[in-house]
């Protein structure tokens, strides 16, 4: 679709006048950008997203909880083997247009081996997880979706906490394919080497507190 639409603009007698409108919206929204970088908050959960200041509301406990499950174990079994880094929702990923805060995002040795301790602005990971909310969704599920696989994010996990069901697409040719959608069974990274859990440690706790003791008891 994008290789039409450039195709189509490219043999337009109008190109001209579309790239010098589209310049000046660039140009607009960069200014735009450059004062979001200047007034972030660290205590507010916002985006920047198509030339837009994206606040972000309180969210549900269920949301939390089912966000923190799947951190914690996470965390744990990188930190534990050294594969990488993890990070939550005030990590700011910076793509080429676009900031996002996403819920859970993890970073090979590759890439986190080259961040500072004062860092604030992070390339696109290798694994990034959405939990949908009401006022979420729609992007979870569009812009950051097709951004995300633009900016060869491998592998994209969209959680549901109220119907409880992961979504895990894998990167295939510069688009995702949907690897599995499930409420049960084993859930196995394509990106993060071994790591396979439960998918009901994510919305149990006693599966959660389970799956935790595996990846502790098996420290190196």
């Amino acid at each position: 679709m994008g290789d039409a639409l450039i195709d189509q603009l490219v043999h337009s007698p109008r190109l001209e006048m579309y790239m010098t409108r589209l310049n000046s919206v660039l140009a607009d929204e960069r200014e735009r950008r450059h004062r979001f970088y200047d007034e972030m908050d660290e205590s507010i959960k916002q985006e920047f997203i198509n030339g837009e200041v994206v606040v972000h509301s309180p969210t549900k406990l269920r949301h939390v909880e089912v966000r923190d499950a799947l951190l914690m174990l996470l965390k744990s079994y990188v930190s534990n083997r050294q594969l990488g880094k993890v990070g939550s929702e005030k990590m700011l990923v910076s793509l080429t247009r676009n900031d996002y805060e996403p819920d859970i995002c993890y970073f090979g040795v590759a890439k986190a081996s080259r961040f500072k301790p004062h860092q604030m602005q992070f390339p696109a990971p290798d694994l990034v997880v959405e939990v949908l909310s009401p006022s979420t969704e729609k992007v979870d599920r569009g812009v950051k979706f097709d951004d995300y696989a633009a900016h060869g994010v491998r592998e994209y996990w969209i959680i549901d906490p109220d119907a409880e069901v992961l979504e895990q697409y894998v990167l295939a040719n510069d688009a995702y394919e949907l690897r599995l959608k499930m409420n049960s069974g084993l859930l196995r990274s394509e990106v993060v080497p071994g790591f396979e859990i439960p998918v009901r440690a994510i919305f149990e706790e006693r599966e959660n507190l389970a799956a935790l003791r595996r990846i502790l008891d098996h420290i190196s």
